[in-house]
Formats: C-alpha cells, structure tokens, sequence
C-alpha cells in the first residue's frame, strides 16, 4: 500500500510540475507567430512582374541597365519580363517626382508571376526598389 501511494505521490508531483511551468512541458508552434512566408521562386524560373500604381499620381519605373525610366499613371499596370530564366539579381527602382512616400505591397498570383502593388504611405522615406535575387528570394529595398 505505501508503495502505492508513493507512486501516486511522484504521478501527482511529475504532473503539476509539468503543468505549471507550460512553456517546458509543451512544444509550440509557430502557426500563430511565425508572421506570412516570404515570396520566393525557383532559382532560375522565368518570372513575369507585374507592376500597379495605386497611387493617385504618376510614378517613375527604372529596371536599372535595361531600360529608361517609364511613367507609371495612377491604376496601370505594366508587364515586365526577365529577359532570361538565368537574369542574375535584378532590381526594379520606382518613384515619385514629387518626392512622396511609396509603399511597395508584394504578391504572388500565379506560379510565375510576381505583383507589386505600389501604394502612398506615410513611411519616409518609404521604399524605393525591389531587388529579385538570382536564389529565388525577393526583398523590398
């Protein structure tokens, strides 16, 4: 009987223990923390972009050795292509002439093709380009 309760003892003690402090006890996970997944293509796929101004004004869109800057009026879009699959680091620079913030709000509608939706904010100085690494990862400069 008193090996028993002994054991029942030690149950009870393990369990409050492991309750109490829930943090060792219980493995999380990041489903409610890890944020949204990054935008990122297979290393060398040919990638369509797609850019919107959802601005009010004219903006200026540059891909840096390639092209002249465009004029961008408020709600077109343009379709640009990767002149190749292999196109090491790309950037697409974009701004407004009247020196205003501009957001650039990225997504991923087809398997293929990258949006940049570009917005008015009131972040100064706001972003100015995005840069397609040839690994696959975009970021937003």
């Amino acid at each position: 009987m008193s090996k028993l309760i002994s054991a029942f003892l030690i149950t009870a003690t393990l369990l409050l223990t492991a309750s109490n402090d829930s943090k060792i006890s219980m493995a999380g996970t990041c489903a409610s923390n890890c944020g949204k997944a990054p935008i990122q293509f297979t290393p060398g796929q040919r990638i369509r972009v797609q850019v919107v101004n959802r601005t009010p004004r004219v903006l200026q869109l540059q891909k840096p050795s390639i092209t002249d800057p465009v004029s961008l009026n408020p709600g077109q879009n343009l379709y640009l292509d990767q002149l190749e699959g292999t196109e090491p680091n790309t950037s697409l620079i974009f701004w407004d002439n009247t020196g205003r913030s501009v957001e650039a709000n990225l997504s991923r509608p087809n398997l293929a093709t990258l949006r940049v939706e570009l917005r008015p904010t009131w972040r100064v100085p706001g972003d100015r380009s995005v840069y397609i690494q040839d690994d696959g990862r975009i970021n937003v400069l």
